[in-house]
């Protein structure tokens, strides 16, 4: 780090939680690319494969930013999403999509929450940090794919509305207890929202309104599905 580094960095505690921080996004971006890939094998056009192929590579498109980040603050990067390999691969393990649609719904729907989650954290992050985070989780313009296909899907078959509803309701729980399970385990992470040097912090009720959108904007995304929440 230089005599430019932002003053946050003074705080030990707040370098580990943003190397925590890149670290589990940058190796969320792996998997999901590793996903988009097998999820190509189910698509039943070559006009789908293809799109599914670009989603995949604009996720890996945010991983050297991410890695080249982690190597400026000093910090290992494959080091750093080490921990979180585990917990992400138990993730994606315990929600397998059964056909195309579910792996569009996981895709639009469980990264959605996930992302949300990311932004939110980055307003309280420094600058850069906070810039580099929200352009890692930039949407491409790729989920009016998955919108487009699952809608048009339900129109042929309303009975695969509430079954993908269903799904993306066990989605939804199953992701909120796996980022219990890993802020639990990383203190930094925990303590990064506690505010700290030059930096403001969470409180309940703050901490109350941000789950509060996260839901609102997950039901806003199962509307725009044409989904129940």
């Amino acid at each position: 780090m230089t005599a430019s580094t932002p003053v946050a960095f003074e705080d030990p505690q707040y370098r580990e939680a943003v190397v925590d921080l890149l670290g589990v996004i940058a190796y969320g971006e792996i998997s999901a690319f590793e996903r988009l890939v097998e999820d190509g094998k189910l698509a039943p056009s070559l006009e789908d494969k293809v799109a599914i192929a670009a989603m995949a590579s604009a996720e890996f498109a945010h991983v050297a930013p991410l890695t080249e980040r982690l190597a400026a603050l000093g910090a290992e990067p494959f080091g750093a999403m080490a921990p979180f390999q585990g917990p992400i691969d138990r993730f994606h393990e315990h929600t397998a999509p059964a056909d195309w649609y579910e792996g569009l719904i996981k895709a639009y729907v469980g990264d959605g929450l996930a992302n949300d989650f990311y932004r939110e954290i980055a307003a309280y992050l420094d600058t850069d940090t906070r810039d580099l985070v929200v352009a890692s989780l930039e949407d491409s313009g790729h989920s009016a794919f998955v919108v487009d296909r699952v809608r048009k899907a339900i129109a042929a078959d309303p009975r695969l509305g509430g079954r993908l509803a269903l799904w993306a309701r066990r989605l939804m729980g199953e992701a909120l207890t796996q980022a219990q399970h890993v802020a639990a385990e990383r203190d930094a992470l925990t303590a990064l929202l506690a505010g700290g040097i030059d930096r403001p912090g969470l409180d309940l009720a703050a901490i109350g309104r941000m789950f509060t959108r996260l839901t609102e904007r997950h039901a806003e995304r199962m509307s725009e599905l044409g989904l129940s929440s």
